[in-house]
This record gives structure tokens, sequence and C-alpha cells, in this order.
């Protein structure tokens, strides 16, 4: 690897054996997907260092609401664990610091578009000629040698032309996006996953590797069991809603307080769901409804039949019920109730991390145990260009006198020594 000399090991996590330690990534993408690529990786020890621009940095960084002068939460939303440096990549001295930084670098993330990256001198051929055994990652909209190859890529757009709008809500509905990127997600995803693979190879072999990931690909691959099922029917699969397409009943329902889960997910289940959470035996002797084949069949009937039933309960006391009966089950929370609950914070999934203006602000853990212990967060995500000079002094030695007449040239920022 490239070495274990990192420009800030001041993290409190002395002692701790993370996967990644050791493994440095240039990290020069924006918005979404590249960006959580780097964040995975961070999470797992790698030192991921951001390269954004001097005046604007990410374009994230003015998506959400505001937190202290250049961070927002969707910007922090990806960005944990990582160090930000800004240099002008268009500017000449720009691309000499990315390519004097690149022999100590092992990984390279980019979403340029499809030829930007060659433009820009920064294309796989350029800086493998530079460090032989990189791995390069480049995550585009589109198939990096189909006709669509120089289309930007965005994850609204990728959702409705990969089927996946037309996979949500209910058959009464319009097409209907996920709540969030969710083709950025599982791209970024994917993405990490590849570039693990490729560290591994290179572990055995000494070769770098070109890693490709387009957001259609990816968007393909989400529409998972429903996809498979519009090619078996030939043409697109009802749509249920919070309802499952072949497993009844499996959704959400209105208790006589508040919405639930009910996932009763086989035919023992639903015996007991019949006879001793809602005490309905002739349900489940009726014919119709005897197994879950027939139950989706005629899932229209019990449908409506479990509607009103469940609604003439407390969700407590179903709760206690279905719990008692084995059968898989929760309250419907709010996306804030989720976030303060006790089990939550049980988990250690949030943690206020400092904050230079605003005293604290809250970071998503890393979702990921090893050994029976969570990942920490090593860095908060970071503010603008707040590792510029330490990270290119210390890896490329620059002095105060060279950062100075690189930050007068427009070519990066320095963050205040006050």
């Amino acid at each position: 690897m490239a070495g274990n000399d990192r420009p800030n090991g001041k993290d409190g996590t002395d002692g701790m054996d993370f996967p990644l330690e050791g493994v440095r990534v240039l990290d020069l993408s924006r918005v979404f997907a590249g960006p959580l690529c780097g964040m995975v990786l961070a999470d797992f020890g790698a030192e991921v260092v951001k390269v954004e621009h001097p005046g604007r940095g990410d374009d994230t960084r003015d998506w959400g609401i505001r937190i202290g002068k250049t961070e927002t939460t969707y910007y922090n939303s990806m960005n944990r664990n990582k160090r930000s440096i800004t240099i002008d990549l268009q500017s000449p001295e720009g691309l000499k610091l990315i390519h004097d930084l690149l022999p100590q670098f092992d990984v390279v993330i980019h979403n340029f578009k499809t030829g930007g990256a060659e433009k820009l001198g920064l294309g796989y051929e350029q800086l493998k000629a530079i460090k032989p055994d990189l791995i390069y990652c480049a995550v585009s909209g589109y198939n990096s040698s189909g006709p669509e190859a120089k289309r930007p890529g965005y994850d609204l757009v990728i959702q409705g032309e990969a089927g996946l709008m037309a996979l949500n809500g209910d058959a009464s509905m319009p097409p209907l996006k996920f709540g969030v990127a969710v083709v950025d997600l599982m791209t970024g995803m994917y993405a990490a996953q590849a570039i693990l693979a490729a560290l591994y190879r290179r572990s055995r072999t000494g070769q770098g590797r070109l890693v490709e990931m387009a957001l259609y690909d990816s968007g393909i691959m989400v529409t998972g069991y429903y996809g498979l099922d519009a090619l078996k029917l030939g043409h697109d699969p009802e749509r249920y809603g919070n309802a499952h397409p072949s497993i009844v009943p499996y959704g959400m329902y209105e208790s006589a307080d508040g919405p639930m889960i009910i996932a009763v997910g086989n035919n023992a289940q639903f015996e007991k769901f019949c006879r001793q959470v809602i005490q309905r035996p002739d349900i489940v002797e009726d014919p119709r409804f005897a197994t879950n084949v027939n139950r989706t069949q005629n899932r229209h009937e019990l449908g409506a039949m479990l509607k009103d039933l469940i609604r003439s309960f407390p969700r407590e006391q179903l709760l206690e019920r279905l719990t008692a009966a084995g059968i898989p089950c929760g309250r419907v929370a709010g996306l804030h109730e989720a976030l303060s609950s006790e089990r939550t914070r049980q988990g250690g999934l949030l943690q206020d991390m400092p904050h230079p203006v605003v005293g604290t602000t809250p970071v998503f853990a890393p979702p990921y145990r090893l050994d029976g212990q969570r990942l920490p967060i090593r860095h908060a995500p970071p503010t603008l260009g707040e590792g510029t000079r330490e990270v290119l002094q210390q890896l490329l030695q620059l002095s105060e006198a060279e950062l100075q007449a690189l930050r007068d040239k427009g070519v990066l920022t320095l963050p205040s020594t006050e």
C-alpha cells in the first residue's frame, strides 16, 4: 500500500484495527455516488483526501440545511472520515499537484462526464503512466463505450429511465421516485465493492485496475425481483404500494391509533395471526386464504377484511400479540422520531462531532460492526479546504511560501492559521 504516515493521526482511534489502514484514496468526485464510495472506504480506515474546487467546493455544500459556513446536511451525509483540500483542477499548477500527489495514493475516484477526465489530464491511461498499480474508479451516467456515453447522469433521470419509478406506489398513482437518491446510493456502494475487490487482487498480483460504474446499470440492478417479474410477465407487474407483491398479508396497516408493519411470512404464522392476534380462526379456515398462493390470488378480498379488523385494535395491543406469536412487526415511525429513538441512541448510530462554527453537529456513524464493535467516526465532515495546508505540506513537502504563491494564483485556498 501507499504507506502509513497519515496527515492526521490524532483521531482518537489508536490501537483499533482498520481493514484499510494504510490505503490512500484521492476522491475527485462530487455530489453523491462518488463521495459515498469514498466515505465507505474511509469508514474502513482508508485515508481519503477529497479534492474540491477552491471557490465553491462540492456542489452539495450548497444543498440542504446550512451548517456553519461551508457545510450542509446533504454534504455531511456523504463525507465523514475524509480530509478536504482545494485544488483548481483546470489550472496547470493544479494538475501538477495531482500528478505529484498520485504516487502516494492507491485509489482515485471521480465522476466526471465521459471524456472529461482525459481533457483535464486525469484519465486512466494518463494517471496509470504515473502510478502503474493504480486502482482507478470512474463513475458515469451511462456505459462509457455506448452511444449515450457523454450524457450526464442524474439520479432522478435514471430512476425514470430504469423503470424504478414504475414500481413505486400503488396502481392508482403516477410513477413515483424513491424518497432518497437510491441509484446514486447503490452506485456508490457497488463502486466501493469493486474497489475492494481490485485492492484484494492487487495485493496478490501487484496490478492496478480500471473500475467503471454507470448509474443506469445500477438502476437496472435495483429493480431486483420486480425486474425479473416484468420480463417473465411481458409487462409491468401490478404495483401494490406498501404491500408485498407475492406475500400476503405483508405490509403497512392502520391500527386504531397509528400505522404499523405486519409481515406474515408463512402459513404457520398466518394461522397464529388469525387465531391469536386478530382472533378470527374462520379466516385461516377459509380455503381462499389457507395458503400464501391462495391468499395472493385473493389478496383484494382478504385485504379488505384485514383493513377493517386491524383498524379496530390499538396498535400496542396488536404489537404485543404479534410479538408473542413470533410474527415480525413494528411501528411506523416518523423520520425525526426514528433518529431520536432510544434504539438509535443505544446503537450509537449518531454522534455529535465538534464543529468550528456551530459548536457540535450530528453525524451518522458507520453502519459496520467488526468484531462486535461499530467502526468510529475518525473525522467529522470537513470544512472546505481544512486539510489543504497540512496534506500538501506533509505529502509534497511544500513550503508555506509555495502554498501562499499557489493561493495567490487561485489554484487553492488555505485554512486560517488563527
